[in-house]
């Protein structure tokens, strides 16, 4: 499989607007931000965690010309805002969106025109919105394992895990694929979700800033999380302007890297 960082940014994107300071004002590439989301290819499907602010920008730098589901995190603004942007890949079938009832109560209410019948007779995207609980299994193969219920979807390959997290007081998922595990946007990890980082080789998480935050891991605490889990590789993502790419990468041990707009890996 193959995991493209299409954004890497906090809530407000690297360079900040009206920001003057060394990192907002920077030369080197990395340091432009676009909102987090990625972008996972296997041999038979395609999908794509969180619908970040820029994702028209996102998706034509990296030519995507399909998709088969989302999967969402939670329904901040940055991580949902280019949904609309989905009309292109959806004009032939509907596209399923994947994330927890908070999440897509919230999706739902916020584009409320997607479902509804507004009269507006123009493009918008055909959706399906699926509320997933931490025992939910995806399948590549074809199904949704949900409280022993069934959902077709039209995917193959191995399982995808939600792992439910703390961002602040909210409860979002990070997800397990395969042998990797993405976690943005989060504060702490009950036990029982630390179990599922067991064993796993590569690790995507959120280190927001060097200070600490009441929402966010800040560098020190994820890479203290990156230590618990024994994996090979790690990846910082959604950093903000207190980051500076270069500075942070030589400060890290050698089997963590911060993340950048356009970075692929394989896994």
């Amino acid at each position: 499989m193959q995991l493209t960082f299409l954004g890497t940014g906090t809530s407000h994107g690297i360079p900040v607007v009206g920001c003057e300071c060394e990192v907002c004002a920077s030369g080197d590439k990395k340091n432009n931000r676009t909102r987090s989301s990625v972008w996972i290819e296997t041999e038979n499907s395609s999908f794509i965690i969180d619908l970040a602010t820029e994702f028209r920008i996102q998706a034509v730098r990296e030519k995507i010309k399909k998709i088969d589901f989302v999967l969402l995190t939670h329904s901040h603004a940055d991580h949902i805002h280019g949904i609309d942007d989905l009309r292109s890949l959806t004009r032939t079938n509907s596209l399923p969106v994947y994330g927890n009832s908070h999440t897509i109560s919230d999706v739902k209410a916020r584009f409320s025109y997607v479902i509804e019948n507004t009269g507006y007779l123009g493009e918008k995207p055909k959706l399906s919105f699926i509320t997933i609980k931490e025992n939910s299994r995806i399948a590549f193969d074809g199904k949704l394992s949900l409280n022993n219920n069934t959902k077709m979807i039209k995917n193959s390959g191995p399982e995808i895990i939600p792992i439910p997290v703390k961002h602040g007081n909210f409860d979002i998922f990070g997800y397990k694929i395969g042998n990797l595990a993405y976690i943005t946007d989060c504060s702490f990890i009950p036990e029982k979700s630390m179990r599922f980082l067991e064993g796993i080789e590569i690790l995507i998480i959120g280190a927001l800033r060097y200070r600490k935050h009441p929402s966010h891991f800040s560098v020190e605490e994820a890479v203290r999380i990156i230590d618990l889990c024994k994996c090979k590789k790690a990846f910082l993502i959604h950093l903000c302007h207190d980051i500076d790419h270069k500075k942070l990468e030589n400060e890290l041990p050698a089997n963590i890297k911060p993340a950048y707009d356009g970075l692929k890996i394989s896994f």
